[in-house]
């Protein structure tokens, strides 16, 4: 017998001696008149309804939980990417060309525009900042668009802008959480965790739905903004990397073999398979279903997470780096993700917050930084997809989570040394494109120096319930029970914005 096959068949024999011993410590548990899991079941079913139920609009299969489901109503895309700016772009940089704002650049700010407001860092009275960058009208749309952003000019036709996006939070994690899970505090699961609740997935190699991070740091809420929440945990986002090994551990370790690997897995999901018939609890299930999942994405993830096969051309279009972790990178992968059948791709590109208090975050410096590395990420996104055929079913989201004041921070009062804007929930921009959205048209508008909506306002639930919408779903329907009442993305709020669908 060769060492592999001594060594495998020690591998083998401590995970059987481990599982018997859970199995004993489960059985005395399970026994004891007053057990602690007895006391920890009755406490955890008292407030929990019966997951296993088909619910309004959607089928919970615990035993195929991302088999892919039919919408309540037909919806014009069937997959999602979501390109989330973590720190919250200016859009009085890019997008919300203001002219009057210029005109007032160094002056004090108007007492009218702090009254009664809270800001993140701002106190006293800061001076008021011009734009940081020149505008033109691009595409038969004529939208504004700045400088920064010379490849995105180009295919403003394919978008929709939302002009009037405000929110509640001033603080990146609550309104990270707010705009992706419905609630400002933890616990609500993500949007792509209800999509792929909703409708499964295309292909059952690969996750429903996978996040892909950039620019050197997780977003503020961490891995909250893509968690399943009260959702079955199947559906949590699965995060996969750019650079190395698409997901951690995909390979197998030294010494074992993919067959090893298959045999281990039987062993630990025959384990599962007697405790789920012992305690009837869904999760069990989800958890059979994750690990023959893992088992499969060892085969299917390296090759879809692979941008090397791409042609030359596709690499120079978006700007990507192989080999390298990279917003460009991630925007390719998600094109290729959604190619391959994945529901929901979000996209979180670290390093936005343009407070202006270093030259790395400053709106006339470092920032500029920023934009040139998405810029022709993004306008290869919608390029690729229509080449493709994809982009009709397929919603491109655009935004961070909040926007940027028209005066500049004074931190504890005094002004930065470089230019840059406090949070601002008043007024942000955000843009669709695809997916049944109108092509080369703009919804909502702020005052002349870009603080508040005077038009066309809407909140993060608006954007929830339009996108749940081009889906398949009405939003107020679609729902789960939790708590002892059914539970929904937009809580009691939110409205499609029809303006915007084609």
């Amino acid at each position: 017998m060769t060492r592999d096959e001594l060594n495998n068949q020690r591998l083998l024999k401590e995970a059987e001696d481990a599982v018997r011993k859970m199995h004993t410590r489960r059985h005395f548990l399970k026994e004891s008149a007053m057990g602690l899991g007895a006391l920890a079941m009755g406490s955890l079913l008292a407030g929990c309804g019966d997951k296993t139920k088909p619910l309004t609009g959607a089928a919970f299969d615990p035993v195929h939980p991302l088999l892919p489901k039919a919408p309540p109503f037909a919806g014009k895309a069937r997959s999602v990417i979501y390109l989330h700016m973590a720190g919250a772009p200016s859009q009085l940089e890019l997008f919300d060309y203001k002219p009057e704002l210029a005109k007032m650049d160094g002056q004090d700010c108007p007492p009218s525009l702090l009254a009664g407001k809270q800001f993140a860092f701002i106190t006293g009275v800061p001076k008021m900042l011009g734009p940081q960058a020149k505008f033109a009208q691009h595409g038969e749309s004529r939208a504004w668009v700045s400088e920064h952003l010379p490849h995105f000019s180009t295919v403003v036709d394919e978008v929709s802008f939302l002009k009037a996006v405000t929110t509640d939070q001033f603080n990146h994690a609550p309104a990270q959480l707010l705009l992706h899970t419905g609630s400002p505090r933890l616990g609500r699961p993500s949007m792509g965790s209800w999509v792929t609740y909703g409708l499964g997935t295309e292909n059952q190699n690969l996750p429903g739905f996978v996040v892909l991070t950039s620019g050197g740091s997780f977003p503020d809420a961490g891995k909250s903004v893509w968690g399943s929440g009260f959702l079955p945990s199947v559906y949590q986002g699965v995060q996969c990397r750019s650079e190395g090994d698409p997901v951690l551990f995909i390979n197998d370790p030294k010494g074992m073999n993919r067959d090893l690997r298959k045999a281990s897995i039987e062993a630990i999901n025959n384990v599962n398979r007697e405790e789920y018939n012992e305690y009837n609890d869904p999760e069990i299930l989800s958890r059979i279903s994750q690990y023959e999942m893992a088992y499969r994405m060892q085969i299917t993830a390296p090759e879809v997470m692979n941008i090397n096969d791409e042609p030359a051309y596709i690499h120079e279009m978006y700007g990507t780096k192989p080999g390298k972790s990279c917003f460009a990178n991630n925007v390719l992968l998600a094109r290729k993700l959604v190619e391959k059948g994945v529901r929901y791709v979000q996209l979180f590109d670290w390093g936005w917050d343009a407070h202006g208090d270093g030259a790395y975050n400053a709106l006339n410096l470092g920032i500029i930084n920023k934009y040139r590395s998405i810029d022709k990420a993004i306008t290869a996104l919608l390029l690729d997809l229509k080449q493709r055929g994809l982009l009709e079913e397929t919603l491109v989201v655009w935004g961070g989570e909040f926007g940027r004041t028209p005066m500049m921070e004074n931190r504890n009062g005094a002004q930065n040394p470089y230019k840059g804007r406090d949070h601002h929930t008043d007024a942000f921009t955000i843009w669709m494109a695809g997916g049944g959205i109108k092509r080369g048209h703009s919804y909502g508008e702020t005052d002349e120096i870009g603080y508040s909506p005077i038009s066309g306002k809407v909140e993060a639930f608006d954007v929830q319930a339009t996108i749940l919408h081009q889906l398949g779903f009405d939003h107020e329907q679609f729902t789960y029970p939790f708590q002892g009442r059914p539970f929904r993305l937009t809580d009691v709020a939110g409205k499609v914005i029809h303006d915007i669908i084609a």
